[in-house]
């Protein structure tokens, strides 16, 4: 690990964000970890006026279920965002493809979801790009809604606005949203819903929520029973589900009727988990996507990514002034991460710090030494020990994930991660992966 600022090591990277790389930093002393976004102005000349709007927002939020904001860094080309760690990893990490989750461990985390969802609409804020990609999870495995810069202001001072612009990743966007005009809360319980139903079933059950889309207009038609991913869902499920996922927003549950539902309020956990279906064959229904639309959609794509500017809400506040590692702004902030040493960070504790604060199942122990271990790989290989993995997921759309090869305590780690698209593609690609290298892959546990 490089020392980024005085007493501050620089980590490995935990994933990409819209303008660049967001990497792990650990206090030399402590051993406090926490997030940072980087963001290059360099090749992003026109971001920092979408870093402001994100950190200026972000800065309102304190909720057990949001990361939290602990404030940013500028220079002349770049400017950094420190956000709480959340050492266990993504929420999409826990959903086993075309399966789902137990519905006991879907509950939890869909009221974890809510909570949040709740509470933003409470301050009048919209995150504009819910999936599970954007939701974290803690050491005690509890939710965390991250990454607001979709998000937006629609309610101040008691006035509510209509929103306009197309935000968000197409197979959770409501259908209103494509159209345009339309109300901020009833757009972020759908995507809630779009979750709730990739939680259970493992898989979406459409690319877009318009008529074009067969899979959307079987769902409108009610004509879905028979197809996936409706058919390995309980009726139980269903009737929640079908509430949220109402074309109109007008019909739509709100939180308070979600809340009220039998299927939320239920103790799953005493009566046991709903069995899992069987994992349904490989016959898939014909995806569509239409690219003039998606040219004019804003995505969670850096390239794509749009602030809305139509009659914007204003918002006065003051930055925190020149926020450092070496003498943080609000230190009580850092000391309350979850990743703190009662001793001092020594060398020995450095070289575990992959270890000790990285959870993902996508990973696993190699017989072969890394140079042996690399040439497994016909991807392009970026750096030393690191491989990019470039594919075109079953939408049609753009997936990348990076595989590091880190030789850990006499062993060899393959460690995977995504960096850009869906991420039960993501898992599904793995999957595929981990079979074709079974012969050299070690039965240890995953860390």
């Amino acid at each position: 690990m490089t020392e980024f600022v005085e007493g501050w090591l620089l980590g490995h990277t935990l994933g990409e964000g819209a303008y660049g790389e967001v990497k792990m930093v650990v206090n030399k002393t402590t051993g406090v970890a926490v997030a940072m976004k980087m963001i290059d102005l360099m090749k992003h000349p026109h971001a920092q006026k979408s870093v402001r709007k994100e950190t200026t927002i972000h800065r309102m939020l304190s909720n057990p279920h949001i990361i939290r904001y602990f404030g940013k860094r500028s220079e002349p080309n770049m400017e950094y965002i420190f956000l709480e760690y959340a050492s266990g990893g993504e929420l999409f990490d826990k959903i086993e493809p075309d399966v789902g989750m137990p519905v006991c461990q879907a509950q939890r985390y869909f009221k974890q979801l809510i909570s949040a969802v709740e509470y933003l609409h409470s301050k009048g804020i919209a995150h504009r790009d819910l999936k599970p990609e954007n939701l974290l999870l803690d050491e005690h495995d509890n939710l965390k809604v991250s990454d607001f810069g979709m998000a937006t202001v629609y309610r101040l001072h008691g006035k509510e606005r209509c929103l306009e612009n197309k935000c968000g990743t197409l197979p959770y966007v409501a259908p209103e949203v494509l159209l345009g005009f339309y109300h901020a809360e009833p757009a972020d319980i759908w995507s809630c819903g779009i979750i709730l139903v990739a939680l259970l079933s493992g898989e979406l059950p459409w690319d877009q929520s318009l008529a074009e889309c067969p899979q959307y207009k079987a769902w409108r038609d009610g004509k879905y029973m028979s197809i996936k991913p409706w058919r390995k869902l309980d009726n139980f499920s269903l009737s929640l589900i079908k509430n949220i996922l109402m074309h109109s927003p007008e019909n739509r549950f709100t939180i308070k009727d979600i809340k009220q539902h039998r299927w939320f309020i239920k103790n799953f956990e005493e009566v046991g988990s709903i069995e899992r279906y069987v994992q349904p064959d490989e016959t898939d229904s014909k995806q569509i996507l239409e690219d003039e639309k998606l040219a004019r959609f804003c995505l969670s794509q850096p390239e794509l990514l749009a602030i809305e500017n139509a009659n914007p809400v204003q918002i006065n506040f003051e930055e925190r002034p020149g926020f450092s590692f070496s003498q943080p702004a609000h230190i009580e902030d850092l000391l309350l991460c979850t990743q703190v040493q009662t001793k001092p960070f020594t060398q020995a504790s450095q070289q575990t710090t992959f270890q000790r604060l990285v959870r993902r199942m996508t990973r696993f122990f190699v017989k072969t030494e890394l140079k042996l271990t690399m040439e497994n790989y016909t991807c392009r290989i970026n750096n030393v020990g690191t491989i990019t993995v470039t594919a075109v997921d079953r939408r049609k759309m753009p997936l990348v994930f990076k595989a590091n090869i880190v030789e850990m305590d006499g062993k060899t780690l393959v460690d995977f991660r995504l960096s850009k698209g869906c991420g039960l593609e993501f898992k599904r690609r793995f999957i595929k992966i981990k079979s074709l290298l079974e012969d050299i892959i070690l039965k240890n546990p995953i860390l």
